[in-house]
């Protein structure tokens, strides 16, 4: 007699088997073993059918079994920066929405911008043998991206990485929804337009700070050092930002946020030294997380949708984890942006000047209003 023969009961558990989801489903034990393991060969429309008959009858696959089958864990892993920034939840519960939908359990933590925070984060991932990690920090340390890099599984950074075959990007267009958000302002008649930045050493927060600074330019208006103003991404740098602005000789008109939670800093800032928004100063966020449609006023921002990026993470790490997966030759997938106006901007105090003009022809985007 030959040794124990591989067969389904790998995946058995305590309640309903997977021969009940077979029969469900009108499929073969190896088409639910498929579907269970994320292999992309299954067509969709089966697949979701495989998956309704798994949720009605409470079948639930044996993971470490699953594991020793497959060879992989079927688990995700998600690096974010901070908790406190509501920015963060709706994404990764976007991203574990996503990611179970399509059989993989996440394994999420949060690196609060330290640097042994992260490197802990990352060595727990590795011993729980994650089959990939998307780190949405929007900036971590070289040094870590290299400890990460070393061991050649599927990795997914925001705006940049190595180009290395098992590295894939996510590349927010910036500029798309800033140029938007100026062009709104100039286009009311503001002219003295601040900037309040993240942490400068962050990539993002430069490459939000360039994009304004390139969308004031071609609109040939002048940002004065004392307007450029680097925050901390936080409420309180906020109210700081704004004690700042509030201090110079000339308030400018409108501030534009590298953040939502910036601007809602700011917002508190101009109420407690009463210059009320829009009528005293008009204010732009960055990010529309779901808060700043409740605020008072409701805050004209920069969308950057956490279902687009949560959508294109979980793709973009399947690309690397499944061989044949459709997109496993791409490298980036582009994420935009788009200004969203709401009650937080309005004409600049005092009157309204001469519409700016832009140097030369540049594409307008749609600009949402709610």
């Amino acid at each position: 007699m030959g040794g124990p023969r591989k067969n389904p009961s790998a995946f058995r558990t305590t309640g309903a088997s997977i021969r009940e989801v077979a029969g469900g489903a009108g499929v073969s034990i190896a088409t639910v073993s498929r579907v269970v393991n994320g292999i992309s060969t299954v067509a969709p429309e089966l697949a979701e059918r495989v998956w309704r008959v798994i949720r009605e009858v409470g079948y639930v696959p044996n993971t470490q079994a699953r594991a020793l089958v497959s060879g992989r864990s079927h688990m995700l892993g998600l690096v974010v920066s901070e908790i406190t920034n509501p920015f963060f939840p709706e994404l990764v519960q976007e991203f574990e929405n996503l990611a179970v939908e399509q059989g993989y359990e996440v394994f999420i933590g949060s690196t609060n911008y330290e640097a042994p925070r992260t490197e802990a984060l990352i060595r727990r991932m590795l011993q729980r043998s994650v089959d990939g990690v998307a780190i949405m920090t929007f900036g971590i340390e070289e040094k870590l991206i290299q400890k990460l890099v070393e061991r050649a599984f599927p990795l997914v950074f925001v705006d940049a990485g190595p180009d290395l075959p098992n590295i894939r990007v996510l590349k927010v267009n910036y500029g798309e929804g800033i140029r938007e958000a100026v062009q709104h302002l100039a286009g009311l008649g503001h002219r003295q337009i601040a900037f309040v930045s993240g942490p400068l050493q962050m990539r993002s927060a430069v490459a939000r700070r360039d994009a304004f600074l390139s969308s004031m330019s071609e609109l040939d208006l002048i940002v004065p050092p004392e307007h450029l103003v680097e925050g901390t991404h936080t409420m309180e740098g906020g109210i700081k930002a704004a004690d700042h602005l509030l201090s110079l000789a000339t308030l400018p008109t409108a501030i534009m946020c590298s953040n939502d939670m910036t601007a809602i800093g700011v917002l508190h800032g101009l109420h407690r030294r009463t210059h009320p928004v829009p009528l005293d100063v008009s204010v732009v966020g960055f990010d529309d997380i779901h808060l700043a449609q409740f605020m008072l006023p409701p805050l004209t921002t920069i969308q950057m949708s956490c279902k687009q990026l949560a959508t294109a993470a979980v793709q973009a790490l399947r690309a690397g984890i499944e061989p044949n997966h459709p997109q496993a030759q791409q490298r980036e997938w582009l994420i935009s942006t788009q200004l969203v106006v709401r009650q937080s901007t309005a004409n600049p105090r005092g009157g309204l000047p001469a519409p700016a003009k832009a140097k030369s022809a540049t594409r307008r985007g749609a600009v949402k209003h709610s």
